[in-house]
């Protein structure tokens, strides 16, 4: 009998409709399935459920699968029916996953018309959700009970919400999770004021001392219209990242006794009044039509509708951090947060609490750096002369490689250029690293302390590549056709140069012995980077996971996945690039120059009142970054006799007889070189960046009259549109 019902089952199945692809997909994240799990049950993949849920160009399922999939939906419908206008509060469901990094919850709401284009998709209450191309009414949420245990009821919507207004000019507040709230503010300062009151947006700190994260509104055009702001800055306003200070909607903001910072309102504004204690009253703006979400590192998330704008910006935030402005601006803003400044003191003998250091942050006063660690134009360099050029023994030049040489008759005769890159090559070169935490301290003629931090005057010229060692052996290599690991172009070192702690060390691992003339060291050190590096790791690693790559793919696996991964899940793609993102900008904010604002070489500029503009730091990381390339390019080169041809930053070339990594990386039953390039997403291992051939390379040196460029630079499309500087 049992046969007969499954016959009967399987029957229905493959007749009856499907759902509707959103409908599709809110129904295997309401039950907290992956599409892994979704593609593994039903013998299909992962690309294939992707397509069967995406709005754009719905694919639909045929044959044993087809009634399989209808099954799994149908199920999944009876646990989980569409919010449909309860006159009571719902039972939460369960948690959509990582987009919805708060648990579930149970709301008050009051019936509400929704706009056209609002349909059911996975909330956690029995709020209003918005999706295109369908009608409902649904009620919208207007007040937030507290929610279950482990979860922080300030914040029960999240950490942000995408503001838009439909056409009946109804404003609705877009948050993760497919939470979507009614906004009844008609003015900015009222909708400032409901951020802060009932919105319930946030996130909570990252570190005991630490902040909470203010609520972050992301406006559209048509919240913009609605609030009084332009759709569009003008050329002079772009140029000045702001608003006029006369404009109405910032004197409305002072009326209502709200101030802004010094970058005023612009793409990214902070709204806030002076906090009253403990208490912060603080709110951020982020406006994509303003130019917020840099095309560069969030891809097209700024055309984006709000919804999905809204997953994507509140991936970021619960892998990363509620964003801060830039991505840049995040990474940094990431340091701080996982190692605030200040800590409250224990009790003195009064029973009362002071502010203190926090061991391990960088404290709450700059620190200058040593004269050599500063970069042209700071005040500690006044009194140079005017057009003085400092050489090599007066500055310190931690810089990423730009390196190429002309390629050897022997590899002429291959016919391909096969570029690999390392994945987050310098958040891997932060993980671990001891940096300074403190002042540097002026000594003459010290011995070499590989774990002290600090900037060396030493002299590397005497390093031969010919003869290193690698491991506990000595090895001879061709010295010609490897760069020096001590210069960013890879030329060998003519004399003594500053240096930081890493590249100093890496001599010394090469068999070669180093004698400081002098040094600037900072005696008070730690691994101030570890937590940052761990955190953006722990992100990367989960988005690229919602990508289909998996950290124990097998090689060959592991290349198609990521050829494939941008299909699968292209807001997820976007979040992976705002992450790698951050990593290189938050470094890069280590030693941020002047941004204009009347600056003239010897005065100081903003940056310089931050803890956190150490260039030593940002010197020791890349100093690490490149020795680590260059570790592995020695150990390629010692077991196979291949050498890179060109190396832009963490991308190297090599020539090789076919077109992927595996026809030149040394895998032995499945197994690489130790401690040479191994295939893997995780940070330091490579992946594929592109493929030319041999032919293209030499055309293009012989085009533009230039033996030495650099096809690193273009190695990934082939394309070859500017040789000024690389720009």
């Amino acid at each position: 009998m049992s046969e007969l019902f499954d016959a009967v089952d399987a029957l229905v199945a493959s007749r009856a409709p499907l759902p509707s692809a959103p409908e599709r997909k809110r129904l295997r994240t309401a039950h907290g399935l992956t599409l892994d799990e979704v593609a593994g049950a039903l013998g299909v993949r992962r690309a294939t459920v992707s397509g069967w849920e995406s709005s754009k160009k719905t694919v639909e399922p045929r044959g044993p699968e087809r009634e399989a999939y209808a099954r799994l939906l149908s199920k999944l419908a009876e646990l989980y029916p569409a919010p449909a206008a309860p006159e009571e509060p719902a039972a939460p469901a369960p948690a959509s996953g990582a987009g919805a990094p708060h648990p579930e919850r149970t709301e008050t709401v009051s019936p509400s018309p929704v706009p056209a284009d609002i349909t059911a998709r996975p909330v956690r209450s029995s709020s209003v959700s918005r999706r295109a191309g369908a009608r409902d009414t649904v009620p919208a949420a207007t007040s937030v009970a507290t929610p279950t245990s482990g979860s922080d009821s300030r914040f029960a919507n999240g950490p942000l919400a995408v503001v838009d207004v439909d056409t009946d000019s109804q404003a609705w507040a877009y948050c993760t999770g497919g939470l979507v709230l009614e906004v009844p503010a008609r003015t900015l300062a009222a909708l400032v004021e409901w951020a802060l009151t009932e919105a319930k947006l946030g996130q909570p700190r990252l570190s005991g001392p630490g902040k909470d994260a203010d609520p972050l509104l992301v406006l559209s055009e048509t919240a913009l219209e609605r609030y009084g702001l332009p759709t569009t800055l003008t050329d002079e306003e772009r140029h000045a990242g702001r608003i006029p200070e006369g404009h109405r909607a910032v004197k409305q903001l002072a009326r209502a006794g709200w101030k802004l910072t010094k970058r005023g309102l612009g793409p990214w504004a902070r709204i806030y009044r002076p906090a009253q204690g403990a208490e912060r009253a603080c709110v951020q703006l982020c406006i994509p039509s303003w130019k917020a979400l840099d095309a560069r590192h969030w891809g097209h998330a700024a055309r984006l509708p709000p919804a999905d704008l809204a997953r994507v910006l509140g991936l970021y935030a619960s892998r990363v951090m509620t964003p801060r402005g830039s991505t840049a601006v995040t990474g940094l803003e990431l340091m701080t947060a996982l190692h605030p400044p200040t800590r409250a003191s224990q009790p003195d003998a009064d029973g009362r609490r002071h502010s203190e250091r926090n061991p391990g942050s960088l404290g709450k006063d700059p620190v200058d750096p040593a004269p050599c660690e500063a970069p042209d134009g700071h005040p500690l360099l006044a009194d140079l002369p005017r057009f003085h050029v400092r050489g090599p023994d007066e500055k310190l030049f931690e810089e990423a490689y730009d390196w190429a040489r002309p390629m050897t008759d022997a590899e002429c005769t291959l016919r391909h250029l096969v570029g690999i890159d390392v994945n987050m090559a310098f958040a891997a070169g932060a993980n671990g690293l001891l940096v300074g935490l403190g002042a540097p301290t002026h000594v003459r003629n010290p011995a070499f302390d590989p774990k002290l931090p600090g900037s060396w005057l030493v002299d590397l010229s005497h390093v031969d590549l010919s003869r290193v060692k690698v491991g506990k052996e000595w090895a001879q290599l061709d010295g010609d056709l490897l760069p020096s690991p001590f210069t960013p172009k890879g030329e060998r070192p003519e004399g003594p140069a500053w240096y930081a702690t890493p590249t100093v060390a890496y001599a010394v691992e090469l068999g070669y012995a180093v004698r400081p003339r002098e040094a600037y060291v900072r005696y008070e050190s730690g691994r101030y980077l570890d937590g940052w590096y761990q955190r953006l790791r722990d992100a990367y690693l989960a988005t690229m996971a919602d990508l289909g790559v998996h950290t124990d793919l097998a090689p060959a696996d592991f290349l198609a996945a990521m050829n494939a991964r941008e299909e699968s899940d292209p807001e997820a793609a976007i979040v992976a690039s705002a992450i790698k993102a951050t990593v290189k900008g938050g470094l890069g904010k280590l030693r941020e120059r002047p941004r204009g604002e009347g600056w003239r070489p010897g005065q100081p500029w903003r940056a310089l009142s931050r803890p956190t503009w150490r260039p030593d730091i940002r010197a020791a990381v890349i100093s690490r970054t490149r020795t680590n390339l260059h570790r592995k390019i020695v150990k390629h080169a010692a077991f196979t006799g291949q050498y890179p041809v060109a190396i832009l930053s963490d991308c190297v070339v090599y020539a090789a007889d076919g077109p992927s990594p595996l026809d030149f990386l040394p895998y032995r039953q499945g197994k690489p070189l130790p401690g040479g390039f191994k295939l893997g997403i995780n940070p330091g291992l490579v992946k594929h960046e592109g493929t030319q051939s041999v032919l293209w390379g030499e055309e293009v040196r012989e085009r533009f009259d230039a033996p030495d460029l650099n096809l690193a630079r273009y190695i990934k499309d082939g394309t070859v549109t500017d040789l000024d500087n690389g720009e």
